[in-house]
């Protein structure tokens, strides 16, 4: 997994809870390299899980609910350092539909070692998009918080629901954004 990821994370701690939280859990998480994390970095995905458990257990709030709000912050850190992915796009539902088939190509020749989750979407109606969501990783409240973030960029109130579904014979999150 990408360092960005690890290092936004840090900073969403250090940001919402404190720097001491944030210097516990990277204690408690008995990290390969003690917390120091670079941008550009790959890491072993089980190490944020690490963080978000013992995250989890300082703050007493359940690791999905965390993982949602991370979601929301790394999407807000992502419209920043990756600005050009976000001038082309009017509304969230282009931008969602566009993740695997641009995004995730882009930021491959950024990062051509990066593992992605694949994202394949169905628009059911003008206003409800679904996306499945596939990952080995099983991040989808990270998932689940990324689209709240989208929706809260481009200034659009829907409701965001997730549940175990498959898609082509394969597990998947449906996470179906509606009015």
């Amino acid at each position: 997994m990408k360092g960005v990821v690890f290092t936004e994370f840090m900073e969403m701690v250090e940001e919402t809870f404190s720097p001491e939280i944030l210097d516990t859990i990277i204690e408690k998480s008995d990290l390969p390299n003690d917390g120091a994390y670079t941008a550009v970095g790959t890491y072993d995905h089980q190490e944020i899980v690490r963080m978000a458990s013992n995250l989890s257990e300082q703050v007493q709030l359940p690791v999905s609910d965390l993982l949602e709000v991370f979601g929301k912050h790394l999407f807000s850190r992502f419209t920043v350092l990756f600005p050009s992915f976000f001038s082309q796009e009017q509304t969230a539902f282009k931008f969602l539909k566009n993740i695997d088939s641009y995004i995730h190509v882009e930021v491959k020749k950024l990062y051509p070692e990066a593992e992605f989750p694949r994202f394949f979407y169905e628009q059911t109606s003008p206003a409800t998009l679904v996306l499945y969501y596939l990952s080995s990783r099983h991040f989808e409240d990270l998932a689940v918080g990324l689209v709240k973030g989208c929706l809260l960029h481009f200034k659009q109130e829907l409701k965001v629901t997730k549940e175990n579904a498959s898609y082509e014979n394969e597990a998947a999150i449906k996470i179906t954004i509606s009015p």
